[in-house]
């Protein structure tokens, strides 16, 4: 099991202390030290004020939150949590990924995902109704100008005539893909493309919202697991080449008193044993003096108990 985090400005009431470069820094580097695997940014560049007066939250722009992270840390994966892909012309992102792939020494891992929200869409000048066929479509260029000089494209949304892109990534054939979503739409691009699968607990009423399937219980994950497991196969894929997240419930939140670390370390047994390879883990953001003592806290009662 592998672990990750979201870095917890993903609340109204966060302590702005948040957003002051030295406690980044020292939240990165205490989650390093405590064994996380991985550390993220949500991305919602203009989200709206509807979405924000109903539960939304403030976000940092993931990539430039990451490079902060790159150069304070030596180990942590840096997984965007999620890039909603269409809202960036590919060829941008594909050099932002790069850049930070190569300042980190090849640490990048990009999660990323169609998005639901229509009134950012718009606001971005993107066509919501298009965004499915733009994020097929910018993967493909992205693994292209990634990997080939002179690199040639003609799509219904994207043309490239003999560009290159140096410095290429560390990883190569490219840095791992992760794809977001609980549809089975995205469990077809995991199968047909990526390295790994980030679905997110979600009531009927967030599912609606989002624009996605339920999934609450560990019943429900596992019934969408066996369909990826089908896909891959159709595909000519090993199950065991693909990572999957999901957040564990069992134990309580890791920042509660009556936190249950017997009981957590249960639920991620049981996971496992579904085939999830990485979770989640919730970080309270009220203020940095405790989110970092739940880092270290969860590190030494759950995580040490994780060969690494």
């Amino acid at each position: 099991m592998r672990f990750s985090l979201t870095y917890p400005i993903i609340s109204q009431t966060y302590d702005r202390g948040l957003l002051e470069q030295k406690n980044l820094i020292r939240f990165a580097q205490a989650a390093e030290e405590a064994g996380f695997d991985a550390i993220g940014f949500t991305d919602h560049p203009a989200p709206s004020e509807e979405w924000m007066a109903t539960g939304g939250h403030d976000a940092l722009d993931p990539f430039a939150a990451l490079s902060f992270c790159a150069a304070a840390t030596e180990r942590i994966r840096l997984m965007p949590n999620i890039v909603v892909l269409p809202y960036r012309n590919p060829l941008v992102v594909a050099k932002a990924v790069s850049t930070i792939d190569v300042l980190s020494g090849g640490r990048f891992t990009l999660s990323t995902a169609p998005g639901y929200m229509e009134a950012e869409y718009e606001g971005l000048g993107v066509s919501f109704e298009d965004r499915h066929s733009i994020f097929d479509e910018s993967i493909e260029v992205m693994k292209g100008i990634w990997s080939q000089d002179d690199f040639r494209h003609e799509g219904k949304h994207f043309r490239a005539s003999g560009l290159t892109a140096n410095p290429k990534p560390i990883q190569q054939p490219h840095p791992p893909i992760w794809i977001g979503g609980n549809s089975r739409q995205a469990r077809r691009r995991v199968a047909r493309y990526a390295q790994g699968w980030n679905p997110f607990p979600a009531s009927p009423r967030m599912a609606q919202r989002a624009k996605t399937l339920a999934v609450q219980t560990t019943e429900q994950l596992s019934v969408l697991l066996d369909d990826l497991w089908l896909q891959l196969e159709a595909m000519g894929r090993d199950r065991s080449e693909i990572d999957v997240q999901f957040i564990n419930r069992e134990g309580g939140l890791p920042a509660n008193n009556d936190f249950n670390a017997d009981a957590h370390l249960n639920g991620l047994q049981q996971l496992a044993e579904l085939g999830i390879t990485w979770t989640s883990v919730a970080t309270p953001g009220d203020s940095v003096e405790q989110a970092i003592e739940t880092l270290e806290r969860y590190g030494q009662s759950v995580i040490a108990h994780f060969p690494r």
